[in-house]
C-alpha cells in the first residue's frame, strides 16, 4: 500500500496520541575545557534511582531524563527545567564544584588517561555494583575514551502499534538513518587527547584538534560506538523472534578476547559482568533499540519477549551544540515526521547483506556526507546521498502536513522546510557550522570552540527564571532518590557473586 493511503488511514486521534521524552548525556567539564575528575554531586541526588538525574558511563557523565510528553514543547521545557537545576548545582561552591559547566559537545573534551576515568558509583547493593562492574567490563573491552561520548536519545511511541509494525518502522529507520546524520550531525572534529596512541585516519586542523573536512558524526563512524566483536554480529529485526534469538545468543556466546580478561582479576576485583559477547541487553550499540518499561530486576529482553514493544529509542542523534538544551524543537518535530515516514513506507525483510551496505552506509556519511557527490548503496545499486534525502524529504511533506492539521500549526512543515534548505546549502549544516566557527573565531580548536559554546550555554541557562518551586521540587527528588537507594541497600539478602550468577542466568531471559 503506498504511503499516502497509510497516512489517510491514521486517525487524528493517533497522531494527537504520539508519545515522546529524551534523555540527554552530558560530560562535566573544567572551564580549562578539562575533565571534571569530582564526584557526582550529592545535591542531585543518588544516580541510581533518581528518575530525572543518573550518570551515563562515567562518575564525570550525567544523564538527564525527561518523562513522557504529548507535546514537542512541553518535553524540551522539562528538559530545559532539568538543566536549570543542574547548573545551579554545578554552580554552588558548597558541592565543591562550584567553576564545572556541562560540556556541550558529543565528542569529549581534554581526557585524561583512559585508566582514571572514573566510572559511575551507585552505592553499595547489589544492583549498583552491577552498574559499576558492567562500565568496568566496557572499559576493559572498548577503553573508556569510547565511553565518553555523549548523544540524544528520543523515545517515541504511536498508539495502537504492535511488534510486527515498529520492527517495520525499525528497518526502514535503519535504511534511512543516514539523512539524520547528513542533517544533524554535529562531530566532524575531536580533541586529539580521545584518539592519542591509536590509528584514527583523522586530519590534523590545529594543535590538539582532529577532523575529517565533509565529516557529519564521527561519534556514529568507527571512531565512535564500534566494536569489532559486536561487528560479527547480524542482528535482524524482521520479527520479535529474530531480534530476541540474535540478541539472546549474543548474550550467551562465550567470546574468547573476554574469556582473556576474565570476570575476576587477582586480587578478586570484577573484570566485567560476564565473558559473553554482551555482558547484558544494554551493551548492543545500535542506531536504534526497541524498548519498553521494565520491572525492577527484570532483564530488558524478558521484558521485549514477555510483553511487547513499547516505544522506540533512537540513538543517533549528536548534541547540537547551538541549542542550550542540545536538541532544537525543530529536529525534535522533524524526528517525529522522520518515524513516521519509516513506519508508513513498505518495509521488506532484511538480509545480511543489507545489514552489511546499511553499516557502509552508515560510515560514508559519518565521515564523508558532505564531499560533494557521495554515493550511498541503495537495493544493490550506487545512489547519490542528495538524491536520496531529497526523494525522502519530499515524501515527508505530506506527513508534516497531516501532523500540522491535527495540531493547528505550520511547525512540522517548518521543519521538513528547514532540512530541505539545509540539504540544498550543505554549509548551513551544524557540522560545517562547527568547521566554519572554529577556523573562523578559535584558531581550528575544537575544545576552545566547544568551551566557548559551554560557556555560553551556562550563563544562559542561569539566567533563565526559576521559582522557589522548582528548586522545592528537584530537592525533594534528590532526598528521595537517597532514601529510595539507602532501601535497595538495606534489602539485599544475598552475596554479590549469588546475584551476578541469578541475574545473568539463561532462565531471566526466556518468556514464561
Amino acid at each position: 500500500m503506498p504511503l499516502a493511503h497509510r497516512l489517510r488511514d491514521l486517525s487524528a486521534a493517533r497522531l494527537q496520541g504520539m508519545l515522546r521524552g529524551i534523555e540527554k548525556e552530558s560530560l562535566r567539564a573544567l572551564p580549562t575545557g578539562g575533565l571534571a575528575l569530582t564526584p557526582h554531586p550529592a545535591a542531585l541526588g543518588a544516580p541510581l534511582t533518581h528518575p530525572r538525574i543518573t550518570t551515563d558511563f562515567s562518575e564525570s557523565q550525567l544523564e538527564l531524563i525527561t518523562g513522557v510528553h504529548a507535546g514537542v514543547e512541553d518535553c524540551l521545557d522539562e528538559l530545559t527545567r532539568i538543566h536549570q537545576f543542574v547548573y545551579r548545582t554545578l554552580a554552588d561552591r558548597r558541592e565543591g564544584t562550584g567553576d564545572e559547566r556541562l560540556w556541550v559537545g558529543s565528542m569529549p573534551c581534554g581526557l585524561p588517561t583512559d585508566e582514571t576515568i572514573p566510572l559511575g558509583r551507585y552505592g553499595s547493593s547489589n544492583i549498583g555494583r552491577a552498574k559499576s562492574v558492567y562500565r568496568m567490563g566496557l572499559g576493559h573491552r572498548y577503553g573508556r575514551r569510547m565511553q565518553t561520548i555523549s548523544g540524544i536519545h528520543y523515545n517515541w511511541s504511536l498508539p495502537g502499534l504492535g511488534n510486527d509494525e515498529y520492527f517495520a518502522l525499525i528497518r526502514n529507520f535503519r535504511r534511512h538513518a543516514f539523512l539524520l546524520l547528513y542533517l544533524f550531525g554535529a562531530s566532524p572534529a575531536v580533541c586529539s587527547s580521545f584518539v592519542a596512541g591509536r590509528e584514527h585516519g583523522l586530519q590534523t586542523l590545529a594543535e590538539f584538534t582532529r577532523y575529517l573536512p565533509h565529516a557529519t558524526s564521527l561519534r556514529m563512524g568507527r571512531l565512535g560506538y564500534q566494536s569489532e566483536a559486536q561487528a560479527t554480529l547480524a542482528i535482524s529485526y524482521n520479527s520479535m523472534d529474530s531480534y530476541a534469538n540474535s540478541l539472546h545468543d549474543a548474550l550467551m556466546q562465550p567470546y574468547p578476547a573476554y574469556e582473556k580478561i576474565g570476570i575476576r582479576n587477582l586480587g578478586g576485583e570484577y573484570n566485567q559482568l560476564a565473558t559473553t559477547l554482551l555482558q547484558i541487553e544494554n551493551e548492543f550499540y545500535g542506531t536504534i533499540r526497541p524498548k519498553r518499561v521494565i520491572h525492577p530486576g527484570e532483564r530488558p529482553l524478558h521484558a521485549l519477549r514477555e510483553r511487547g514493544v513499547e516505544y522506540i529509542e533512537v540513538r543517533c542523534m549528536d548534541l547540537d551544540p547551538f541549542v542550550p538544551a542540545g536538541i532544537a524543537a525543530g529536529t525534535v518535530r522533524f524526528l517525529d515526521v522522520f518515524l513516521l515516514h519509516c513506519l508508513l513506507s513498505d518495509s521488506p525483510p532484511d538480509t545480511p547483506e543489507e545489514i552489511a551496505a546499511l553499516g557502509r552506509n552508515q560510515h560514508h556519511t559519518a565521515t564523508h556526507g558532505r564531499e560533494p557527490g557521495l554515493r550511498l548503496e541503495r537495493g544493490g545499486a550506487p545512489v547519490l546521498l542528495t538524491e536520496w534525502a531529497a526523494e525522502m524529504l519530499q515524501q515527508c511533506v505530506p506527513i508534516a502536513a497531516a501532523l500540522d492539521v491535527v495540531h493547528g500549526s505550520t511547525a512540522y512543515a517548518g521543519a521538513v522546510a528547514a532540512a530541505q534548505a539545509e540539504l540544498a546549502e550543505p554549509a548551513t549544516l551544524p557540522s560545517a557550522r562547527m568547521l566554519s566557527a572554529m577556523q573562523r573565531d578559535f584558531g581550528g580548536s575544537y575544545t576552545a570552540f566547544v568551551r566557548a559554546q559551554s560557556e555560553q550555554t551556562r550563563n544562559h541557562m542561569l539566567a533563565l527564571p526559576w521559582s522557589a518551586q522548582h528548586q522545592a521540587a528537584f530537592e525533594a527528588m534528590a532526598r528521595v532518590s537517597v532514601e529510595k537507594q539507602q532501601a535497595i541497600e538495606a534489602a539485599d539478602t544475598v552475596d554479590f557473586e549469588t546475584f551476578r550468577l541469578a541475574y545473568l542466568s539463561e532462565e531471566t531471559l526466556a518468556p514464561r
